[in-house]
């Protein structure tokens, strides 16, 4: 099983962090040791002072594929979820600057909670609000129409590099408002009404 990201797929996102929009999908990866599940709680690593929340609805592949035509990319996910992209941003920057990879600021362990997964059914996959609340307070507000690159876009593009695996996770990109978190933080994720996650930083 892999974790594929996507990165500036929100253009106030884009704005916020002085990014340039990209002309592609910014495609990267997460190890397995980066999923934290049932809501359990994360713990701050010691080597970060900046780590920032970035909550994402995150699609599960159903099915092998490669080379997928957009028009049939519906067909590879059924169920979709809510997930936060933790970034060591102080790491993150100190990379950028150099042109090296992000890998040590966006992989390290338990950097990807991930919600359960529910039936896409009944959503229309262009339309889902989902929220980031924490300590009751909204910190981040998104809807899928907002995306530079679809759902059905990213799973295409993606799979022109990797084949996708039955239970392959796909993080779809974060909308504005990413801010860091700190030791005794509560965060909950919501699509719609439904709370997805509810865990504590420690």
């Amino acid at each position: 099983m892999k974790i594929l990201a996507v990165g500036r797929n929100y253009v106030e996102h884009i704005a916020e962090l002085n990014n340039e929009k990209p002309d592609q999908p910014v495609i990267f990866s997460k190890p397995e040791t980066a999923i934290l599940k049932n809501s359990e709680p994360f713990y701050y690593p010691a080597f970060s002072e900046d780590i920032h929340h970035e909550v994402e609805i995150v699609l599960k592949v159903s099915k092998m594929g490669k080379n997928i035509e957009e028009k049939f990319a519906h067909k590879y996910y059924d169920e979709i979820g809510l997930g936060i992209d933790f970034t060591a941003r102080d790491i993150q920057s100190k990379l950028k600057a150099k042109g090296l990879p992000w890998d040590l600021a966006k992989g390290f362990n338990d950097s990807a909670p991930i919600s359960n997964f529910v039936s896409k059914e009944g959503f229309d996959m262009q339309n889902i609000n989902f929220s980031l609340d924490i300590n009751g307070e909204r910190k981040q507000t998104g809807n899928t129409s907002m995306m530079l690159y679809s759902f059905d876009y990213l799973i295409s593009f993606i799979s022109q590099y990797f084949t996708l695996k039955t239970g392959d996770l796909i993080f779809t990109g974060t909308p504005a408002g990413v801010s860091p978190v700190k030791i005794g933080d509560r965060l909950v994720g919501k699509i719609e009404d439904n709370v997805m996650f509810d865990f504590e930083v420690k």
